[in-house]
């Protein structure tokens, strides 16, 4: 699947993981970038801001992007063989509905710092890979697995069939994150900006859970939501010695 990958750091990232790329293309960008492209024996093309900003589709491109064959789409299957490889309990991030780009790849990005070993997305009605995404992960998306369903429900049955605990995010839930144990197999499922979890979706959770706030704002974007999920689940893994010593 050929893309764009644009911004500095998304570009640094790709570069450096040695992933599939074509051409680099900047417009007076870092020279830093442009010598590493050079070791890689990739081309380096020049052209003007106006013109990378029409092929990047955004004005935030930094002068630099590359073009790039993009990560295959994965399943639910390869994620939990993943972690059972790494000899850890799956620990995977389920969308439904979530629809911001900006979002997803703010997601991505505490996901790969925390550990989580993918993210599954909806073929339909959601967010998909895309330039923005890769940008707003800073590359984290070049390194946590996507898969891609159809029927979101089937999906949580088989991860539940598989061993999983999965739990909701949801604002109005009664109990903390804090209280849900993460310690084995876990899938974390979030919900649309505007609409939170979809009912068939809720009632396919085997437990919800919400961020306990003490403001007056009611609720977290759902990549902060998200952040705190991700590392309370890193920090009980951590005491219990269920993660891979690095």
């Amino acid at each position: 699947m050929k893309g764009v990958v644009y911004g500095k750091n998304a570009v640094r990232e790709w570069l450096e993981a040695r992933l599939p790329a074509r051409t680099l293309l900047t417009a007076d960008a870092s020279e830093s970038l442009v010598n590493l492209a050079k070791k890689l024996a990739l081309p380096v093309q020049s052209m003007s801001r106006g013109r990378l900003t029409a092929l990047t589709g955004s004005a935030a491109h930094q002068n630099i992007a590359l073009e790039v064959d993009l990560p295959e789409y994965r399943s639910p299957q390869n994620i939990l063989h993943s972690a059972q490889k790494l000899g850890e309990p799956p620990l995977v991030v389920i969308f439904d509905g979530v629809q911001d780009p900006r979002n997803f790849g703010a997601v991505l990005r505490s996901a790969d710092a925390a550990g989580v070993h993918g993210v599954v997305i909806p073929k339909q009605g959601g967010v998909s890979l895309t330039p923005a995404v890769f940008k707003t992960s800073a590359g984290a998306a070049a390194h946590v697995p996507v898969a891609r369903v159809t029927n979101l429900t089937r999906c949580l049955e088989y991860l539940k069939e598989e061993g999983l605990w999965v739990v909701g995010a949801c604002e109005d839930a009664p109990r903390s994150y804090a209280e849900m144990d993460f310690r084995g197999p876990a899938a974390i499922v979030l919900g649309s900006e505007g609409e939170g979890l979809r009912r068939l979706v809720r009632e396919h959770c085997d437990f919800l859970a919400s961020v306990p706030m003490r403001g007056r704002i009611n609720s977290l974007n759902v990549s902060v939501a998200a952040a705190l999920f991700f590392f309370e689940a890193r920090r009980q893994r951590e005491e219990t010695g269920s993660l891979q010593k690095e």
